[in-house]
């Protein structure tokens, strides 16, 4: 990857992403530590890893916080264009988000998993793909919870991709612990008072929210928000065929 384009695609990306999606706690907070198992209900759909889209692991601040298990998952969009070209545009893309992330002092690419238009799925935040790893994408609510991104701008009009759709489904399905219900609830307590809900009081989500159930933004767009209710019943109907299947 060329330095120069790296450099264009994340001037182009700094205004509009100021004002998107990820909004880490601020300070992160570093828990003792915790053994996290991971017991998938589905196989791990296929996910390409930092080292294809050059993660600038040297930038990466040391010292992964792991949870006990995800209960929730929270689905952003990152307000880039969306003509972007999957196999040559991404990378650059994604390097972009992650050096923006930790300029801005959240350690490392803050959402979990990030999907492109075609259904690819990227790993962002280092570790995230073997373990239940803590990002920074949904500030008060990033404990016990994935944040998924959807790479491109899905506001209202905005026709979102049966493949994004599906790559989306697909993580939560992985991730969550099979004893969450995907078509349920889940009560998750705010650890920050940046979020709609201040710090210590809990809220009652949808097991799939999208970022604005929790916070003032439009994040993930209108026409992705109108998109969850088939995400979940989706991730549901997945998870019932690995039940049978199993």
């Amino acid at each position: 990857m060329r330095p120069h384009r790296v450099k264009l695609v994340s001037s182009l990306l700094s205004l509009a992403f100021l004002g998107a999606c990820s909004v880490p706690d601020h300070p992160v907070q570093r828990p003792r530590h915790t053994r996290a198992v991971l017991h998938p209900a589905v196989l791990r759909p296929v996910v390409i890893g930092r080292t294809a889209w050059h993660a600038d692991e040297s930038s990466v601040r040391k010292g992964l916080v792991y949870d006990h298990s995800v209960k929730a998952v929270f689905v952003h969009h990152t307000d880039n264009p969306n003509d972007y070209d999957c196999k040559k545009d991404v990378p650059a893309m994604l390097l972009a988000l992650e050096q923006q992330h930790i300029a801005m002092g959240w350690d490392d690419l803050g959402y979990n998993f990030v999907v492109d238009r075609c259904g690819g799925i990227y790993e962002g935040r280092s570790g995230s793909a073997v373990r239940d790893v803590r990002g920074a994408h949904t500030e008060g609510f990033n404990t016990d919870t994935i944040g998924i991104a959807a790479l491109g701008n899905f506001g209202a009009g905005r026709k979102v991709p049966r493949a994004m759709l599906k790559a989306i489904a697909q993580i939560a399905a992985w991730k969550l612990d099979p004893s969450v219900d995907p078509l349920g609830k889940v009560r998750l307590v705010s650890s920050n008072d940046g979020s709609r809900y201040p710090k210590g009081t809990a809220a009652t989500l949808n097991v799939i929210s999208g970022h604005r159930d929790v916070y003032e933004t439009t994040c993930p767009g209108q026409a992705l928000y109108d998109a969850l209710p088939w995400i979940r019943k989706t991730v549901a109907a997945l998870r019932q065929k690995a039940t049978y299947a199993g």
